[in-house]
Formats: C-alpha cells, sequence, structure tokens
C-alpha cells in the first residue's frame, strides 16, 4: 500500500510531490495534458501588487520558503531554474512616484520596495516618470520544472500519464483504491481541473484564463522585468514574455486573437522598437472570490485531501501550501485558517 496517492502534476502537485519525498512518503502522480497553467506560466515571483503598492498574501513568509525549495529543486533535477530579476515599476505620473514613496515606509514593504527613483536608461522605452524597484524578485521556469519533474518521476516508476477517471475510485474508512493502486490518502492537485471532481467541485473554484505571449526584440536589449499595463520578462536570445491577461468567461486553453491585441495595444504604450511575436500561450490559473487557496481535507471521507487554488501566484504558496498541508494530515497541526477549505463548510452540506 503506498502512502499518498497524488492527482496533478503542476505546482501544486510538485510542491506536495517534494514533502512527500523528503518526509520518507511513498507515492504516486497520476496526470495529464489538461491543466496547462503551469506550464504556461509567467513563473514571477515577486510579493507586491504593483498595482496598488500592496504586499501579497504572507508574501514575505512565503518567498523565504520558496528561494530553498526552488534550489533543492534545481541540484536534484539538474537544472536552472531561478533567475533572479529586479522588478522595475514603470511610474506614470509624479502622483504614482509619490504613492511608491508612502508605500516604501510601511512595514514589510519597506524591505521589498527601493526608495531609490530609477531614471530610465533603455532609449526603447518611454518612461520619463522613470521607474521603481523591487528587490528580491524574479522568476521560476516552471515549463522547464514540469518537464524535468515528470522526467524525474518517470524514471522512478512513479508516473501514470492518463486523465483521472472517478469511476474507478473506491473510497473506504482506512484507504483508497484506484484501478490497481491502494493508497493511505490521495490529494487532488489538480488546478482548474477540480470543477469536475464529484468529492471537491463543492468549492468556488473560479478559474481565470491567462495568456502570454513570447516576443523576439533584438534592440530592446532590457535584462529587467518591467511592469507597466502589462509586463516583460526577459527571456534567453532576445526573447521576452508579455503579459498577462485575465478572463473569467473563457474557461479554454486556446489563445484568442482578442488577448493577442490586448496585449500588443499595451505593449506599445511604452515599448517603441520593432518586435516579432513568436508565441503565444493560454493557460487558466485555480482562482477563488476571496484570493486564498484551498487547501484541506474533505468534510466527510479522512482521506482525501485538496491542495489548489492558487492563482498567479503559485510558485510563492506552492511550497507554503504543500508544507502546511503535510502538516496538517501527518502532524496534526492547524492550517492556516485563511486557506483552510473549512471556511466553505456550510456551502458543502447546502448542495
Amino acid at each position: 500500500m503506498l502512502d499518498y496517492l497524488v492527482v496533478g502534476l503542476g505546482l501544486a502537485g510538485i510542491s506536495i510531490c517534494e514533502v512527500l519525498e523528503k518526509e520518507g512518503k511513498s507515492f504516486r502522480v497520476i496526470t495529464d495534458e489538461s491543466q496547462q497553467a503551469s506550464q504556461v506560466a509567467g513563473g514571477l515571483y515577486n510579493p507586491v501588487i504593483l498595482k496598488r503598492f500592496t504586499m501579497a498574501w504572507k508574501a514575505k513568509q512565503q518567498l523565504l520558503g520558496a528561494k530553498p525549495f526552488y534550489k533543492g529543486l534545481e541540484e536534484k533535477l539538474g537544472v536552472t531554474l531561478d533567475h533572479e530579476l529586479p522588478v522595475l515599476r514603470k511610474f506614470a505620473s509624479i502622483e504614482e512616484q509619490n504613492l511608491w514613496f508612502e508605500a516604501a515606509d510601511r512595514p514589510d514593504l519597506d524591505y521589498f520596495l527601493s526608495t531609490k527613483i530609477l531614471p530610465n536608461k533603455n532609449p526603447v522605452i518611454d518612461a520619463p516618470h522613470g521607474f521603481g524597484e523591487v528587490k528580491y524578485t524574479g522568476r521560476i521556469d516552471t515549463g522547464a520544472l514540469v518537464r524535468s519533474y515528470k522526467n524525474y518521476l518517470k524514471n522512478s516508476d512513479s508516473l501514470m500519464e492518463e486523465s483521472f477517471d472517478f469511476d474507478e475510485l473506491s473510497v473506504s474508512q482506512e484507504s483508497i483504491s484506484y484501478k490497481s493502486i491502494t493508497a493511505k490518502k490521495i490529494v487532488f492537485a489538480c488546478g482548474y481541473g477540480l470543477k469536475q471532481n464529484p468529492y471537491f467541485g463543492y468549492l468556488p473554484l473560479n478559474g481565470t484564463k491567462g495568456e502570454l505571449l513570447i516576443i523576439h526584440a533584438p534592440d530592446y536589449k532590457e535584462e529587467n522585468v518591467i511592469k507597466s499595463s502589462v509586463f516583460t520578462i526577459p527571456m534567453k536570445n532576445d526573447k521576452y514574455l508579455v503579459g498577462a491577461t485575465y478572463k473569467w468567461k473563457d474557461k479554454t486553453n486556446e489563445p484568442t486573437e482578442e488577448s493577442k491585441n490586448e496585449l500588443l495595444e499595451k505593449l506599445m504604450t511604452f515599448l517603441t522598437c520593432d518586435f516579432e511575436v513568436v508565441d503565444h500561450v493560454a493557460g487558466i490559473r485555480p482562482t477563488v472570490a476571496d484570493r486564498r487557496p484551498l487547501v484541506g481535507r474533505h468534510p466527510e471521507h479522512e482521506n482525501l485531501y485538496v491542495l489548489n487554488g492558487f492563482g498567479s501566484r503559485g510558485v510563492l504558496i506552492g511550497p507554503y501550501a504543500s508544507k502546511q498541508l503535510f502538516d496538517y494530515i501527518e502532524k496534526q497541526s492547524e492550517l492556516d485558517p485563511e486557506m483552510d477549505i473549512q471556511r466553505f463548510t456550510k456551502k458543502y452540506y447546502s448542495n
């Protein structure tokens, strides 16, 4: 009998697998290609919400745990994942500069926001009011992470590449059975696919479609992340990620011309050099109305768990939430009440 069966291999699935392995627990993973959010994500880790100059939820605490987490994965998988990059917020006005200085005086934010206004030195960026710098930021190459981790699990015969069939799942008081597998517990870490889950489908997972462009811009020559109405993230060979959109009605993984045009229009408000669009990708972020993750135990089944709802901040939330879930299951620790799915128990019983 296995200790755990994990369903899903995005940032949530990888995070819980890492905890399980370090704690000496046996597990297998079932995944398919239906959920693309982690693979096509920008992967930016930035503790500050730059639209409002506020701290993201528990971001400093999460960042302190995420950095060694990804360093350990780099050593284990033999790939480079963590690209440390300053984030430069383009100011639209003197008023925005003043708001930045006010924010930089607040507790926690003062750790991340530089109080020095950086003048624009890039001739192909229109930024007469300069930039504010966010420190201790960067990008995790989530596509490389998912691909490398999948190969790692294949080599240890711990991966089943197939769509999960709930008709094959049997839940008893002591264990769960799925086809030929018996495990003590199952963790659903399947992103927006949770909407089709008969056990956790009651949870208010909204799903927000995000689209990104990859452009080739040889004259851009920018080594920082630039955040204006869209962000640009430097990659290799004069390529840059440009994103992202937020759409609430379309729940497909197909890129759209509408979002492409939206991104291009916003990009050209500050980028003045020529560029070519070389790729266009989309995925559904697992978002929740109260902007908190969905983590915890099923209201009636003691061996069914969920790890989900990371939204656009999965790079930071994943290591934090997975450790919390493991300690909750194995050490009877209390979950952070803000992400515990017990907050929706009434919704379960009213369905």
